[in-house]
């Protein structure tokens, strides 16, 4: 099989990012988090502040109706910075093996072949003690931070895709990090990849 092209779908405080890059690594291939903001910019001409503000949140139902339009036929702004995401990661795709964080990416690429799509979870005391001890997150806060940026990666997803964030049937592999550890969801997520690969 030619390209190798992983998108890894993940609740706040499992890990998946961090899983994600060292995936990439031992995959030899780019990975795209923040950096696929940076090519959404360079494309589409849009400041990269832009992206950051909105990053994979839903617009606000009465902001929403108020937003200012952007380009031809008065698309609202915030469905811009999401099509010109879904554009990005499209071209991203099909130009090389990659491994892509969230921003729907599972759905931007439902019709590419050789996509591998991975949601990777962990229970909510270990995701709330992760957002405490790597992300620095005060601890008093961090039970709601967590449930927050949840709901949110929820809506956007609900949002702008026919399909439910988290529902088992939208991936390949759903992974509990809590379960093996960092390095053992890496060691895991590699095999099965190159068992899938090996078809």
């Amino acid at each position: 099989m030619g390209k190798k092209i992983v998108t890894i779908t993940r609740q706040y405080g499992s890990g998946g990012r961090e899983i994600g890059k060292r995936l990439a690594e031992q995959l030899g291939v780019e990975f795209f988090d923040n950096k696929l903001l940076d090519h959404a910019a360079d494309h589409s001409g849009i400041h990269k502040s832009h992206f950051e503000e909105n990053d994979e949140k839903r617009p606000n139902s009465f902001l929403y109706l108020l937003s200012t339009t952007y380009g031809q036929g008065g698309v609202p702004f915030d469905d811009t910075l999401f099509f010109a995401q879904l554009n990005s990661i499209q071209k991203i795709a099909s130009e090389q093996s990659c491994v892509i964080i969230g921003r729907c990416a599972d759905y931007a690429l439902r019709d590419f072949e050789g996509v591998v799509n991975i949601f990777i979870c962990a229970p909510f005391d270990d995701r709330v003690k992760r957002a405490i001890e790597v992300y620095d997150i005060a601890e008093k806060h961090a039970a709601d931070y967590v449930k927050r940026i949840d709901k949110q990666r929820t809506s956007y997803y609900n949002y702008y895709t026919d399909k439910r964030w988290g529902a088992p049937s939208n991936y390949h592999l759903c992974l509990d990090s809590s379960a093996l550890g960092i390095d053992g969801s890496v060691t895991l997520l590699k095999q099965f990849l190159d068992d899938f690969y090996k078809k």
